[in-house]
């Protein structure tokens, strides 16, 4: 199965949460920001989010500076 990750093609197994993606690439779900198919999706919902073939996802990582 196949997703497109921050204008990426990846391939992933079916039936891979968000959660379970963000981890497996060693991402902290609360230092996110995920948009799948231009929708933002809520941190409270990655483990109820199932992906499938062709979503796109975008996610945007918290940044500290000034």
């Amino acid at each position: 199965m196949e997703i497109v990750l921050n204008g990426k093609n990846l391939d992933i197994i079916e039936g891979i949460t968000l959660l379970e993606l963000l981890k497996s690439r060693d991402i902290l779900p609360e230092t996110v920001v995920v948009e799948l198919n231009k929708e933002i999706v809520h941190s409270n919902v990655f483990s109820d989010t199932i992906l499938n073939d062709g979503d796109h996802l975008e996610v945007l990582r918290f940044v500290g500076g000034g």
